[in-house]
């Protein structure tokens, strides 16, 4: 019988909510990187791919040689050599030159097992021959109410080493990293630029030398790459790497900028500057020769050498090894650093010229973390040295999410779609600024302008960086809001320029800031901000009653021409945007009467009245909401609210519309209103009727005979609820687009939905079918789609935290609420968080609210619906 591995114990301060094996590692890709910075991802079986980190998505993009190694050589025996991941998928045996997969034909581990609490992932790799057991903890830092330590272009590897054997056993972890300054993965990559290639070593107590060589790839702009060794100084003492950067990739292009490869640990550093590259893949036959032989990299074996011409698709790698000792029972961490600067963000416009060069300077927006360290060196020196609290305040956080007395599937949804924010889909312009594309495809953004009708779902960003949120707000009222009121719904960039270029208005989306404008001001208490935003917001909500407006009639009831986050417009009243425009009424409402406008309060107030009482005597029909389609002339729309190309052509008779659909988010309005602490914006027990009845009708257990003329998110034995069915018939003959869809934004937002209601076993079983369909198998557990990769919406799973604690808090009042549940509850404001403990005492409540980062203003403490009295400690952690 074949000699079983033990894998290495993971680390037992490092919380874990799932764990994935055998073929469940296949999809795995855990994106590192800090919000706005974009990212390495981490694979499953601990390879790095998709890197992400040139201002644009690059799915896909795994540089070959990228990967780490390992040497082991216990006393008295041979030398083994293994790459540091686990066995390639068998599916992905066959191609045409064999397998496909990079570096595959490197020995590697026999077996591996992924465990994650997202920003922490641990694979624990196991194989027999292999005389020490490896575990690689992987992270970077996410830090609520800290943007900027959660904002670090670092992937943290450590590789932790344990000698479990009788016998001193000797060690090296080499990484190899490419120098990819120049190629993000898309087309137009820089080999065909000019490589004059020097290698330099800045190594203390050693002279500098050099090797050069050059030749000329096609007609293409000149570029010198480098790598160069170095070692840091006082606190950067035991920090050595290899930092890379670039002389002739032009400067303005989205494609400049640096890279570092670096280790942290006590030990021996050997490198290698650069690979030799004569054909037939020599370059690793000699670089494996050369660490497999004693675990140093020997300088200049394998260098390119004067005269010597490597293929024009070469690149520059560099490759840096720690070596040590171990004693029988030690264990040693080894911890590298994958760092990048790459300032010269775009914007929305990712073209450049055939031949690479730049987009025009004034179109440059810039990076936030770019204006914060010089290069990617100094990302490197200064993320060590702060690693230690970077990571202990890290794993406060997961700690204080996978310790609540939640169901798993709430955590692990919360956690993992918080993925998103690191990804391409977001970026930070030089001014601080957050914004955000809808998506990712493989190559580019999808969607641009931060959305309004999809980053209203999302909560995520609000409770847990409020900064980020309320720059947001200012951006959809102090820029892409024009006088008139009418914002539009993607906002242009640079905003002193295009803000306000795209023009269009969508209802959902424009009535969806104005409920986020009341959230983040009571989670954030500016009354400045407040006022300054205010004027813009008022007149955002007036737009409704221009002539040719959504409400032209003012009689609180949207009847005009609303375009939507389905991509169409609907015309006539509908549940979707009249109950968004409710919800406004209602956060205007009381932003007014706040802020002394009791006339203007009176008005929405009474528009709120008059809207929600002919909504639910119009629109339900005893299960839920319909569509009431109302044709409407050219001339009874007003400009800016009708896309030249998306929806009905006919006006007379128009397609894409709801109609009598039982639709999944129809409630999104009340949705974000309990999140607000708003209220009910239709009748109580319709509400309740409409989410059974969206579970009865669009909760398929298994799409295996389910219809769908569009994309497909989920297939098969899969379980989902539909965007839309039609159980009293009735459906246009062109609904509209998505009618047969699955996304899990949507199905987050009836989930969270039921389980306000009370409904908690049906909103569980939604969002338990949601990570079941991201399962490692089929499906990255980070990287839930919609029009794109890691999509904003499905941050909306962040809610269920809300929902299930019933937690509000008001910077205002100084109030805090949660439901009147035992347990351990996390709580977050945007610029504070830690956790509520409740307990119910022989005379009332007990709550313990533990402060663990930020400040926190708490007056009062209250349990929703409960008139016991509640006895509160507020401990600072």
């Amino acid at each position: 019988m074949a000699k079983r591995a033990k894998r290495q114990p993971l680390n037992p301060n490092w919380p874990v909510l799932k764990t994935y094996t055998g073929a469940h590692l296949r999809r795995i890709a855990l994106p590192l990187g800090g919000i706005g910075t974009g990212t390495v991802s981490l694979g499953g079986r601990g390879d790095l791919r998709d890197w992400e980190i040139m201002n644009r998505p690059a799915k896909g993009y795994t540089p070959d040689r990228a990967f780490f190694a390992l040497w082991a050589q216990a006393e008295g025996q041979e030398p083994v050599t293994r790459c540091l991941e686990g066995p390639v998928d068998p599916v992905d045996y066959e191609g045409a030159s064999g397998c496909a997969v990079p570096n595959h034909g490197l020995p590697r581990f026999r077996e591996c097992a992924f465990h994650a609490a997202y920003p922490l992932a641990q694979i624990a790799f196991a194989d027999p021959e292999v005389p020490v057991r490896v575990r690689l903890e992987a992270m970077n830092p996410l830090v609520p109410a800290d943007a900027d330590a959660s904002g670090i272009p670092a992937a943290v590897l450590r590789y932790v080493v344990t000698n479990p054997t009788r016998r001193p056993v000797a060690v090296s972890i080499c990484g190899t990293v490419p120098n990819l300054i120049g190629a993000d993965g898309s087309a137009g990559a820089p080999n065909r630029n000019v490589n004059r290639i020097r290698q330099a070593s800045v190594l203390p107590g050693a002279a500098s030398s050099c090797a050069e060589m050059g030749t000329r790839l096609e007609a293409a702009p000149t570029s010198i790459e480098r790598s160069r060794a170095r070692s840091a100084e006082g606190r950067e003492a035991q920090l050595r790497g290899i930092a890379m950067s670039s002389q002739g990739v032009c400067p303005e292009a989205l494609q400049w900028g640096t890279m570092a490869l670096a280790v942290l640990g006590e030990g021996e550093v050997t490198y290698r500057e650069a690979w030799h590259a004569e054909g037939w893949n020599t370059d690793l036959l000699a670089f494996w020769d050369d660490f497999s032989a004693d675990g140093r990299l020997e300088r200049g074996k394998g260098a390119f050498t004067p005269g010597l011409t490597p293929p024009a698709d070469a690149f520059l790698r560099g490759s840096l090894a720690l070596r040590c000792d171990l004693q029988p029972g030690e264990t040693r961490a080894l911890t590298f650093l994958i760092t990048w600067h790459f300032p010269n963000r775009g914007g929305w416009d990712m073209r450049m010229g055939p031949d690479g060069s730049a987009p025009p300077r004034d179109e440059i927006v810039g990076n936030y973390y770019a204006t914060r360290y010089r290069d990617a060196w100094d990302v490197a020196a200064r993320t060590a040295a702060a690693l230690p609290e970077l990571e202990r305040r890290t794993v406060a956080f997961v700690q204080a999410v996978v310790g609540s007395d939640l169901p798993e599937a709430v955590k692990d949804a919360a956690l993992s779609n918080l993925s998103t924010l690191r990804t391409q889909t977001c970026f930070r312009t030089a001014d601080g600024y957050l914004f955000a594309w809808e998506g990712c495809h493989d190559r580019m953004g999808c969607c641009p302008g931060s959305c309004t009708h999809v980053w209203n779902y999302e909560q995520a960003t609000a409770f847990l960086f409020g900064d980020l949120a309320w720059g947001m707000r200012e951006v959809e009222f102090l820029h892409a809001t024009n006088d008139q009121g009418l914002m539009a719904f993607r906002v242009g960039l640079p905003l002193g320029k295009r803000a306000q270029e795209f023009g269009l208005a969508a209802a959902d989306g424009q009535m969806g800031c104005l409920l986020k404008l009341y959230r983040d001001w009571q989670l954030r208490g500016d009354d400045d901000g407040l006022r300054a935003l205010w004027p813009h917001a008022r007149r955002a909500l007036e737009f409704c009653w221009i002539p040719g407006g959504w409400d032209a009639d003012q009689d609180g009831v949207m009847e005009g021409c609303q375009h939507n986050t389905m991509d169409v417009e609907y015309y006539g009243p509908n549940p979707q945007m009249g109950i968004w425009y409710l919800g406004a009424l209602r956060a205007a409402e009381e932003m007014a009467r706040y802020l002394g406008e009791e006339a203007f309060a009176d008005r929405c107030q009474a528009l709120f009245a008059s809207g929600s009482a002919w909504v639910d005597a119009n629109l339900f029909n005893g299960e839920y909401y319909e569509h009431e389609v109302r044709p409407l002339r050219a001339d009874q729309i007003a400009p800016g609210l009708r896309h030249p190309s998306m929806g009905a052509a006919n006006l007379s008779d128009p397609d894409f519309q709801l109609g009598a659909g039982c639709l999944v988010d129809q409630l999104v309005g009340q949705f974000l209103a309990h999140v607000c602490g708003l209220g009910y914006l239709t009748d109580r027990k319709h509400v309740r009727r409409t989410l059974r009845s969206i579970m009865r009708h669009n909760f398929i257990s298994d799409l295996s005979g389910h219809f769908n003329h569009m994309r497909s998110y989920a297939l098969g034995r899969e379980s989902a609820l539909l965007m839309s069915t039609y159980p009293r018939g009735r459906r246009p003959r062109k609904p509209f687009p998505y009618a047969t869809e699955v996304m899990t934004g949507f199905e987050y937002t009836a989930a969270i939905g039921m389980l306000y209601e009370g409904q908690t076993k049906a909103g569980l079983k939604c969002i338990q079918a949601i990570r079941d369909r991201y399962d490692g198998l089929r499906r990255s557990p980070f990287d839930e789609a919609e029009c794109g990769h890691h999509y904003g919406r499905a941050m909306a799973s962040w809610a269920a935290i809300l929902a299930l604690t019933g937690f509000h808090y008001s910077a205002v009042t100084g109030t805090m609420s949660f439901a009147p549940v035992e347990g351990r509850h996390f709580w977050s404001t945007g610029y504070a968080w830690g956790t509520c403990r409740l307990k119910r005492a022989k005379q009332g409540w007990k709550a313990t609210v533990e402060v663990i980062e930020g400040e926190l203003a708490l007056e009062r403490l209250v349990l929703t619906g409960c008139d016991e009295p509640v006895q509160v400690a507020v401990r600072h952690v």
